[in-house]
Order: structure tokens, then C-alpha cells, then sequence
């Protein structure tokens, strides 16, 4: 048996590949985490044996949290779940091509979730360029469940500035987090 806090591995890729080790990918910038990413991470992990949570840094988002919270936040939540589950969880920050990044950690797959149509038409273009830089990685859509469907990160950081409670749409030590970026 794995130690729980061995799990979740921060920033180094310890790969074992194996003909039956199952991996998935699943980036996001994560900022924060809310219980609809929570919800799509739980699910995947009854897919893979390796869960690699892939921590965007995007140059073109103005994150709300450095890139070492949303890293810290994502693995506080995934130590839970890989506990739960047995699946080894990997919290790994990436910037280059998502295709490439699977490739990388040795994702056999690349995990998506959908809440609405509109994320469906930019997932659909996402996969068909993913397809044509590597044809051996597949994605797999997972529906948020009904009670996550609205969550979106955006909205939850919009509501919490403006002093609003957010507890419905996140972790408590998430929910601090915010309150304490926005000093409420």
C-alpha cells in the first residue's frame, strides 16, 4: 500500500510504464479549484491507474492565485480521492501544447468535462487538432454531474469578490482561500 501523502506527487513525474498502467491527463488552470473539477477528477479516477492533473499556466489568463496555490489547492483536494480510490494522483504544471504535455506524462488519454453545449463546440475543435498532432492520445468527455453543471471558475471568483458566498461551489479551505485574496 502506498502512503497517502506519496500518492500525490507534486511537480516530478516518477512514470512506470507498464503495458496495463492506465494514464490519463487532466489540465486546467484550476484557479481555483471548485467541486466541478472536483466531481470530473473523482470520476476519472475510476478510468485510469495514473491521474496526472495537468496545472495550466496560461499567459493569457490573469490568474487570480500563483501558479504555487492552485498547485498547493489542487493537491489538497486530489490526496482525498487518491486515498479513496487507489489511483495515484500527479499534480504536474505544464505551459507547452496540451498534446504535448500528454505525451509527456504518458497519458494514454486526455479528460475533459463538459457542463454546457458551448463547451462541447470548443472541446470538438480542441480534439480534432489533438487528433491530427498525435493519433494515439484519445479524449474522453465526462459530464459534470447536475448540482456542478454551473460552476465555473470565473463566476465563483466574480461572486467571492464582490463578497458573496461561494461555499456552494467549493472546498472550505478553497471558500478561505478566497475570503482571504479578497479580504472578506
Amino acid at each position: 500500500l502506498i502512503p497517502m501523502a506519496a500518492r500525490v506527487r507534486h511537480h516530478a513525474i516518477f512514470l512506470r510504464r507498464g503495458p496495463f498502467m492506465r494514464t490519463a491527463l487532466y489540465p486546467g488552470t484550476f484557479d481555483p479549484i471548485t467541486k466541478g473539477h472536483i466531481d470530473i477528477i473523482k470520476r476519472a479516477c475510476t478510468l485510469v491507474d495514473r491521474l496526472v492533473i495537468g496545472v495550466a499556466i496560461n499567459r493569457d489568463k490573469s490568474p487570480l492565485f500563483t501558479l504555487e496555490e492552485r498547485v498547493a489547492m489542487v493537491e489538497a483536494e486530489a490526496v482525498f480521492w487518491s486515498d479513496r480510490t487507489g489511483t495515484e494522483i500527479v499534480v504536474y504544471p505544464f505551459e507547452n501544447l496540451l498534446i504535448d504535455c500528454a505525451r509527456d506524462v504518458g497519458a494514454q488519454m486526455i479528460v475533459r468535462g463538459l457542463r454546457a453545449v458551448a463547451d462541447f463546440e470548443y472541446e470538438y475543435q480542441m480534439v480534432g487538432m489533438n487528433r491530427i498532432l498525435d493519433d494515439q492520445i484519445e479524449t474522453v468527455f465526462l459530464m459534470a454531474e447536475a448540482q456542478h453543471q454551473a460552476i465555473a471558475s470565473k463566476l465563483v471568483k466574480e461572486i467571492a469578490r464582490l463578497g458573496g458566498d461561494v461555499s456552494s461551489f467549493v472546498t472550505p479551505p478553497v471558500d478561505a482561500a478566497l475570503r482571504n485574496r479578497f479580504g472578506h
